[in-house]
């Protein structure tokens, strides 16, 4: 029996001999909290909810305990981020989101397992749109006939011209082979072989080949390859003769495939002072055509998506394809 056993064997009996007939033990049980992970999605505060358009590239801390966590969230809005609330149960989290063009914002939760939405006021609130007859304010720039201009590669088959070329096979018919080659297929008759090579040049190819017999004892040739219908640069035609001399004829297109520049418009959807559309991801050379102050104007995006009057971003959901979001700048008005 060890020590403890009989410590608490003794402090039993004295329990009993006091009167104390019942004994009660607590244990207080103490495990590690598991990792939260705190999911959600930043938005722009705004009562119509048509306007309240997701906020990219909002630094979001977590604070919990002894543990922290740090993250940014992405073109849609969305964060995640995981903490460790540390052992005392029921630990709130504070999390506190920054971005340049809204207010601080700090909120305390739980941390339970939710899809928190968090909507951050602007710092400065964009004019109310005047109308046309009004003088619109001095300071605001006027964006307005809003499109969006991209381009596509796009592969076009061209014909740049034909070939014809006829070519002889001199033969002498009804003489025996005699195992000496060339032969006719039955290894009979002597016969004779002639070829045509052509090259359609760099960066052309020949389609639809034709090669016929077009003079002489044609039943008595043959022709070599018998299938000519994938397009080549270099082909050579073969004939065989087993009789009298034949001719023949090759005929050909000449084609050359272009890579082109197809282009292409597509009007954004602007809610407030937020313009959002959806590109192709084979999309290039994207830019924004606008008239600012009445003067049309080309703004190209580049691979940055820097522009001067607006903040953009691009989100690429399964799929494939691009949806761009971009947030005017203070200092400048978008007409619809």
């Amino acid at each position: 029996m060890s020590r403890k056993q009989k410590t608490f064997i003794w402090i039993a009996v004295a329990l009993a001999v006091s009167g104390v007939t019942t004994i009660r033990v607590v244990r207080t049980w103490r495990s590690p909290t598991n990792p939260i992970l705190l999911t959600g999605a930043v938005l722009r505060q705004d009562p119509d909810p048509r306007k309240q358009t997701p906020i990219p590239n909002t630094k979001v801390t977590a604070l919990g305990g002894l543990s922290s966590a740090e993250t940014t969230s992405d073109a849609s809005g969305l964060f995640k981020l995981t903490v460790r609330p540390s052992l005392v149960p029921g630990r709130r989290i504070t999390m506190t989101f920054e971005h340049a063009e809204y207010k601080p914002l700090e909120i305390t939760e739980g941390g339970g397992d939710l899809l928190y939405v968090v909507r951050m006021e602007p710092l400065v609130r964009h004019p109310v749109p005047v109308p046309d007859h009004a003088t619109p304010p001095a300071k605001a720039a006027q964006i307005s006939n809003v499109r969006v201009r991209y381009s596509f590669k796009n592969q076009t088959t061209v014909n740049v011209g034909s070939v014809a070329r006829q070519f002889q096979v001199v033969n002498t018919g009804d003489v025996p082979c005699r195992g000496k080659r060339p032969c006719s297929p039955d290894g009979k008759w002597k016969a004779s072989i002639g070829s045509l090579s052509l090259d359609a040049q760099e960066g052309n190819v020949f389609q639809n080949v034709r090669a016929s017999c077009i003079a002489g004892p044609c039943p008595f040739t043959r022709i070599e390859p018998d299938n000519l219908s994938r397009p080549a640069r270099n082909i050579q035609i073969t004939a065989l003769i087993w009789s009298d001399t034949a001719s023949f004829l090759v005929e050909a297109e000449v084609t050359r495939t272009l890579a082109t520049d197809t282009v292409r418009h597509s009007f954004p959807f602007i809610t407030d002072q937020t313009m959002t559309f959806a590109l192709p991801a084979t999309a290039e050379g994207l830019s924004v055509v606008a008239d600012l102050n009445g003067e049309e104007i080309v703004f190209p995006l580049g691979p940055k998506l820097a522009m001067s009057w607006a903040t953009c971003s691009v989100e690429v959901p399964p799929g494939g394809n691009k949806i761009y979001r971009c947030e005017v700048k203070p200092g400048y008005q978008v007409q619809p």
